[in-house]
C-alpha cells in the first residue's frame, strides 16, 4: 500500500436519513474537484459509514499526516469529546502518524454571510418585504452544551446588528428551549406580519424534514401571517472557503489553528465523571465545567495511587 504524505479527513455528523449523508459525500466530491491535488476522505460520527474510528484508522494507516476537519457548525460533545477520543485511539494504533484536529466551523463572518444572503432572498419572496414588521427566527439543533447554544445566540445577535430587522429570535429543534412554535407565537403577539425561519443546518436529514413540516403546521395555525422558511446551507462557497482556510492555517502552523480540546486533560476526567466538556476560550484555557475543574486534583491523585 502506498503511503500518502497528507490526508484531509472530513468528519460529518451523519443522519438517519441517507440523503443527508449523500449530500456530505457530494460535498466532498465537489471539494476534490476544487482541489485535485489534495487527498480528501470522509467519515461520519454516527448513522453512516465509514465510522469516525474506521475513517481515522484508514487515513492514519495510509498517510504520514492526517488533518481532521469537523464539518460541524457548533462545538458540543461530538467535537469536544468524541472526535478527540477517536483521534487518541488512532494515535495509539498508528504512533508514527501526525494527526491534527482543526476547529469546527464556528460562529464567524462567512457563516453570517450565508445567513444574510438567505434572509435577503427570503425577504424578496414576501409580498411586503418590510424588515420592521418581519420577524426572524434562527433555528438550530440545540445542545446540552451552553457554549454551542451560545454560538447560535452570537449569530442571531450579529444578524440583528447588521440588518434592519427589529426582532431576531433564537429557537431550537430539541434538547433546549425555546422551540419554534413558542417563538412564532411570541412574534405574532408582538405584531409581526411576516416571519422568516432560517434553519442553522449544514445538510438535510430527519430534522430538516421535521422543520418544514412544522412550518406548514404554523401556516395553518396562523393564516394571517406569511411564513418563509429557507433551506439548509448545503454547498455554499463560504463552507468550502472556511475549510480551505482551516487547511492553510494547519499547514502553516498558525497559532490557535488546532482545536483546544485535542489533548486536553480535562476532557478525559469530564468523560469519566459523566459530564459534558465545555470551554470558554477567552482567557487562556478556562473550563466552564466547574465541578470537573474542582475534582481534577483529586482524580489525578487517585489515578497516581
Amino acid at each position: 500500500m502506498s503511503i500518502a504524505h497528507e490526508t484531509i479527513l472530513i468528519v460529518g455528523h451523519g443522519s438517519r436519513e441517507d440523503s443527508g449523508n449523500q449530500e456530505i459525500r457530494d460535498f466532498v466530491g465537489q471539494w476534490r474537484a476544487r482541489r485535485p491535488g489534495w487527498r480528501i476522505e470522509v467519515c461520519f460520527i454516527e448513522f453512516a459509514s465509514p465510522s469516525l474510528h474506521d475513517g481515522l484508522l484508514q487515513a492514519a494507516r495510509s498517510s504520514r499526516r492526517v488533518l481532521v476537519l469537523p464539518l460541524i457548525l457548533n462545538a458540543a460533545g461530538h467535537v469536544k469529546m468524541e472526535i478527540p477520543e477517536a483521534i487518541e485511539h488512532a494515535r495509539q494504533h498508528c504512533p508514527g502518524v501526525d494527526i491534527v484536529l482543526a476547529p469546527h466551523l464556528t460562529a464567524c463572518d462567512p457563516i453570517l454571510a450565508i445567513l444574510k444572503r438567505r434572509l435577503r432572498h427570503a425577504m424578496g419572496r414576501l409580498d411586503m418585504p418590510d424588515p420592521t414588521t418581519t420577524g426572524v427566527v434562527l433555528l438550530g439543533r440545540g445542545s446540552s452544551d451552553r457554549g454551542a447554544n451560545g454560538e447560535m445566540a452570537k449569530m442571531a445577535r450579529w444578524l440583528q446588528e447588521e440588518g434592519d430587522h427589529e426582532l431576531v429570535d433564537l429557537a431550537f429543534t430539541g434538547i433546549t428551549w425555546p422551540r419554534l412554535e413558542r417563538v412564532v407565537q411570541r412574534q405574532v403577539t408582538w405584531g409581526m406580519r411576516q416571519i422568516v425561519v432560517l434553519p442553522y443546518y449544514l445538510y438535510t436529514g430527519t430534522l430538516m424534514e421535521r422543520i418544514h413540516r412544522q412550518v406548514e403546521h404554523l401556516r395553518v395555525q396562523y393564516p394571517q401571517i406569511r411564513l418563509e422558511c429557507t433551506h439548509h446551507f448545503g454547498f455554499e462557497k463560504e463552507i468550502f472557503e472556511l475549510l480551505e482556510q482551516r487547511i492553510s492555517d494547519l499547514q502553516a502552523g498558525v497559532p490557535d489553528s488546532k482545536l483546544p480540546c485535542d489533548g486536553c486533560s480535562y476532557r478525559e476526567i469530564a468523560h469519566d465523571m459523566g459530564h459534558g466538556h465545555s470551554h470558554e476560550h477567552t482567557h487562556g484555557h478556562v473550563h466552564a465545567t466547574g465541578e470537573v475543574v474542582a475534582i481534577l486534583k483529586t482524580s489525578t491523585e487517585v489515578r497516581a495511587a
